[in-house]
């Protein structure tokens, strides 16, 4: 293997990239991305580069003479176009490169709104656009109130926005936490005196603010649409790869001979969980990373890693391990809900299939060793 490409400069693709190096791959190693910049962090697009509190620069964990004594060429500002398998290269508009191992990091795509005049939050050149909007504290409406809608609302109101948020479902997070911590975190943003707004959809954005379908209006100068993802995979059309929701993997992070898929845009069974997962998580993009770059060098490994995200809104960290069906129980391990510090558990079938911490990351900790680590096949 004297080739390796990895297409998408991201923080899954430049973990690939030491990795091979680490485990001793000496051949040619480019790395391939759309953007611009080189591999940066996300999760503080919405919180401190969002905030102006911190420059991009800071989001860069290297330079590029990193890149130069690592031995990757970069490929930054072009996206890849296609891959052909049978000829076992990457196209790009003006390049192609030829592979003997190939790595697809390409992460996932913000779903486009159907409405003008709403801002998406993705990339650093969208993170500075919007914070350059946020200067002159304008009333903001978010729409959608996952992870990303939440975190964008905190750090708004934070600057002293006025800011409404607004979500179809009963309550905010509650497709990634449930109805009842969705719960907890209505009263939060309402605590730092985000307006929120559940249970109602959006009938059209217009420069005056956003109409809903039950007639309300909520008045607005800037609105920004945080309604979900998609795995970036549109280039793959018509390639062979098995394509579902993102890049259908086996356990080892393998779509095809020679060609592996990690991070966000990468699907495969967890045997710890015993089901096919999809994870848009920034400790799963650099692990399951390191752990495709090495089975393509030979070793063979399933991935089943226990999921960790976190999420923080003001002054709130919000930490969970494994994973938070819908369907489960809910139990309380430590404080009180109606707290600022507690942990519940998520439960079915009579096991604990999930951890999650609000300002308890010590006893998170605790519980997840005595609940995880021994089952983990990392």
């Amino acid at each position: 293997m004297n080739r390796i490409v990895i297409v998408g400069a991201s923080i899954a693709g430049l973990t690939a990239a030491q990795a091979l190096r680490r485990e001793g791959y000496d051949g040619q190693l480019t790395l391939v991305g759309a953007e611009p910049h080189l591999p940066y962090d996300r999760p503080p697009l919405s919180k401190q580069v969002l905030a102006g509190t911190w420059e991009p620069e800071r989001i860069q964990p290297f330079d590029t003479a990193h890149y130069a004594e690592l031995g990757v060429h970069l490929r930054l500002g072009r996206a890849a176009t296609a891959v052909d398998l049978p000829g076992k290269a990457v196209l790009l508009c003006d390049e192609r490169l030829g592979y003997d191992g190939l790595i697809i990091a390409t992460g996932v795509s913000p779903r486009r709104p159907p409405w003008p005049h709403a801002h998406v939050l993705r990339t650093l050149d969208d993170a500075l656009r919007l914070r350059a909007a946020l200067r002159s504290l304008p009333r903001l409406a978010v729409i959608g109130a996952g992870f990303l809608g939440a975190e964008v609302a905190a750090t708004a109101r934070t600057l002293g926005c006025d800011v409404t948020l607004i979500d179809p479902a009963p309550q905010p997070m509650a497709h990634q936490l449930g109805t009842r911590l969705g719960a907890r975190v209505a009263r939060l943003h309402r605590e730092h005196g985000v307006i929120v707004r559940t249970s109602t959809k959006v009938r059209r954005v217009t420069p005056s603010g956003v109409q809903m379908h039950d007639g309300r209006t909520v008045q607005a100068d800037l609105v920004v649409a945080a309604i979900g993802c998609t795995p970036a995979t549109g280039w793959l059309t018509g390639s062979g790869l098995p394509l579902g929701d993102g890049i259908e993997c086996d356990e080892r992070g393998r779509a095809a001979p020679s060609v592996y898929a990690a991070g966000d845009v990468a699907s495969w069974h967890n045997a710890a969980f015993g089901t096919r997962m999809r994870l848009e998580h920034r400790l799963n993009a650099a692990e399951h990373a390191g752990a495709v770059a090495r089975n393509l060098l030979g070793a063979d490994r399933p991935y089943a890693p226990i999921p960790y995200f976190w999420s923080d809104q003001f002054t709130t960290k919000i930490q969970a391990h494994g994973i938070l069906p819908a369907d489960a129980e809910i139990t309380l391990e430590h404080g009180s809900p109606t707290g600022d510090r507690f942990v519940v558990a998520y439960r079915r079938n009579g096991r604990t299939v999930g951890l999650l911490g609000w300002n308890s990351p010590r006893e998170l900790r605790t519980l997840r060793a005595h609940t995880f680590e021994p089952r983990s096949t990392q």
